[in-house]
This record gives C-alpha cells, sequence and structure tokens, in this order.
C-alpha cells in the first residue's frame, strides 16, 4: 500500500495556511518566500497568472490520513522570465529539434533569486523518503502536463546532492553575500579591510553624513500606505529601465504590508522631507535578503548606501548572520560580499536532451567553480600572512 499520495491544486486558497507554513519551518528556519503569506501576495495581486506565464500548479503531498506532509511550490511556465537561471538556449536548441520546450514545470519563487528549500517536507516526517516520492511524482506528473522538462532553481546543496543521486542533474552559479564575523560596528568591518578598500568605502558614505538625504529603516506598523505608494514608483522606475514592465503588480506590496509587515525592512531615502529612494528587504530568521529598490533621482552612491551598506548596519546592530543582496552583480565583491555557490536541478523528458545538458553542464559546473576562486582574490579583505 502506497504511504503517500499527490494532489495538485492551482491555488494557494485551497491549501490549508498553516500546514503550508509548517512544512516551511515557518517557526524555526524562516525564510519568508517560502511562506503561504509571500506566495498568496503574488497570486491576490497578479503578478502570477497565465498572462505572466506562471501557471500555478502546488504539489501538496499527503499521507494515508490526508495529512499535509510535503508542498512544493511550483508552476507550469510557457515563457522562462522571472526566474533568473537561465535557459533560453535550451529552449531555442530544443525548439530547433523540432520539440515545444513549453509549458514546463518550473520549481522555484517567482521573480526571487534567494536560495531556500524548494521541497517542503514538515520536519516530522522522513525526509528521504518524502523527497524519493516526490521526484519521481514530479516526473510523472510533467507526462501528465506534457511538459518538456522540470526545473527546480535555487535550492540548497542539500537537496541537490540528493537529487543528483535520484538522476537530476545539477547546475551551479554563483550570487554574492556578506557575512557577519560576529562584528561590534560597521567599523569593526571596515578595519578588517585593506587600507585602500577602506578608504573607498568611506568616501562613498562620506556623501550621507551630514547631507541633506535623511535615510530611514521602517518595520511593522511604521510602513503605512504612503511608504508603498512611493515605493511603487521607485520600483517602477528600475522595471521600467531594465525590463521594460513591472513583474510586481502594485497591489503585491499592499498585501505583503498588511501580512508581512513584522518580516519586512524598508529603507527609504527622503531629501527635502520628500521620498527619493527605498530598498526593500524582507527579514529570516539568519539573513537579510534585498531584494527590491528604485530610485527618482541619480544620487551618486546612493545605491550602494541604501542596498548594501544600510544593510549591513543592521545586520551587525541585530546580530544577523547573513546579507544576500540578490543575483549578479560583481561590483558587491569591493564592499566585503564574498561569492557563493548556488544550485538548480534540471529533468529534461527527451533522454539524448537530457544527456546533451549534462554535457553542457559538466563543462559550465568547472568555469563557474573556476570563476568562484577567482573573484575571491579580488576580496577586500586584508590579506593574512601564514
Amino acid at each position: 500500500m502506497k504511504k503517500f499520495s499527490l494532489r495538485v491544486e492551482t491555488s494557494l486558497s485551497n491549501i490549508d495556511e498553516k500546514r503550508w507554513n509548517t512544512c516551511a519551518s515557518k517557526d524555526k528556519n524562516f525564510n519568508p518566500f517560502n511562506s503561504y503569506q509571500f506566495l498568496r501576495a503574488l497570486e491576490l495581486s497578479e503578478s502570477i497568472n497565465n498572462s505572466s506565464g506562471w501557471n500555478s500548479a502546488y504539489l501538496i503531498i499527503e499521507d494515508n490520513d490526508k495529512k499535509i506532509v510535503a508542498v512544493v511550490p511550483s508552476y507550469l511556465k510557457t515563457n522562462s522570465s522571472g526566474e533568473y537561471v537561465f535557459d533560453y538556449e535550451w529552449a531555442n536548441a530544443y525548439q530547433r529539434a523540432g520539440g515545444q520546450y513549453y509549458p514546463k514545470l518550473q520549481i522555484s519563487i517567482p521573480y526571487t533569486p534567494v536560495t531556500g528549500r524548494r521541497i517542503l517536507i514538515d520536519e516530522a516526517c522522513d525526509y528521504n523518503e518524502i523527497i524519493d516520492y516526490i521526484s519521481s511524482e514530479i516526473i510523472l506528473f510533467c507526462s501528465r502536463a506534457q511538459a518538456s522538462s522540470a526545473h527546480i532553481t535555487f535550492l540548497t546543496k542539500k537537496e541537490a546532492e540528493k537529487l543528483e543521486k535520484l538522476g537530476w542533474l545539477i547546475r551551479k552559479d554563483q550570487q554574492f553575500h556578506w557575512k557577519n564575523e560576529n562584528y561590534n560596528s560597521f567599523s569593526d568591518f571596515l578595519n578588517t579591510l585593506s587600507s585602500r578598500k577602506r578608504k573607498n568605502i568611506k568616501k562613498e558614505r562620506s556623501k550621507f553624513i551630514n547631507s541633506e538625504i535623511e535615510i530611514e529603516h521602517l518595520r511593522g506598523d511604521k510602513i503605512n500606505d504612503e511608504h508603498w505608494e512611493y515605493f511603487y514608483r521607485f520600483y517602477i522606475d528600475t522595471t521600467s529601465r531594465k525590463w521594460g514592465q513591472d513583474y510586481l503588480k502594485k497591489g503585491f506590496f499592499n498585501i505583503i504590508g498588511d501580512t508581512m509587515k513584522n518580516d519586512i525592512l524598508l529603507i527609504m531615502a527622503k531629501k527635502d522631507n520628500e521620498y527619493i529612494a527605498g530598498a526593500l528587504n524582507f527579514l529570516g530568521k539568519n539573513s537579510i535578503y534585498g531584494r527590491n529598490w528604485g530610485s527618482l533621482i541619480n544620487y551618486k552612491f546612493l545605491h550602494f548606501e541604501l542596498c548594501y551598506y544600510q544593510a549591513i548596519e543592521y545586520a551587525i546592530k541585530n546580530k544577523i548572520k547573513t546579507v544576500e543582496a540578490g543575483a549578479q552583480g560583481t561590483h558587491k565583491i569591493s564592499r566585503g560580499y564574498s561569492p557563493v555557490i548556488t544550485y538548480s536541478a534540471h529533468w529534461m523528458k527527451e533522454s539524448n536532451f537530457h544527456e546533451a545538458v549534462k554535457n553542457y553542464l559538466d563543462y559550465e559546473v568547472l568555469e563557474v567553480e573556476k570563476s568562484k576562486k577567482i573573484l575571491e582574490n579580488y576580496l577586500p579583505y586584508k590579506k593574512i600572512m601564514k
């Protein structure tokens, strides 16, 4: 007799919020993007829907007593937008060979390049047993949904290692994270840097000491609708220049302002008593996650101040271990952010295509690891003589 069963839901409204958050370990190793509240805000604001290419297909695993023991944030995608693990070349190659790449199954947090568990298993259950079951069920579901492939992005190293043993292809990339080495102050952090890098950061920050720019850290009830109105304007300015559209709709920010206000750090800049820029951060158990930023004026070094240095200040003050500042950006290295490997797992229905992607990844993984070692040589920290 089978111990588990799978059902697929197209809306979180059909899933018990408490059980989802239990599986997401909301009260322990909290990652805000795995929470029911974050994903539901994407749904309610129509930031994800058919027109955006994100068609919800949440995988719900139940035991024989119909108790939810695991959940998977998954979507049948009709494009590759908003994923941050780029497979456009794969899609083009597959379609040139006469195949249909879309739909594909995407297991991820939409528009969010943040590492976290992607197969959310109740910690009271047997991890290996359930992940084995889910892996096989994902493949069966892809067949039923006529999906060409399945992609699990920004999953944990533990998940990647387990899935690789089950035949999934593992891809690596890198981001840049700042690590809090138990600093007591920003000056403590600066003292670990080489003289030249320390002077550069001091120079960048000097523009905001006794300046016309006022910076606020806002949390909880201190964030109101006016702040979100301003922030959406900042966000639109950035997205229109980068991508030509706003992936996150205006309503999304108002919803998280209601349902996640204690999980948010909004850093806002004022000039002449008017907000001019802002950075949206989410707070996890041990991390600050910098997600979106925007500015209505071109003010030198303001981006670095709001997105990097203010987040570091907050982390030091509140004893938070890491600051994750989003995807890409080698410019973060000189500001103390170190290269960190990220993982994704991939399965292709067509065996020949699966093998071709494997050969490509075998080479790419080596290049990513080589790049990480090279970039580590450019970190601004003082060299310790051995």
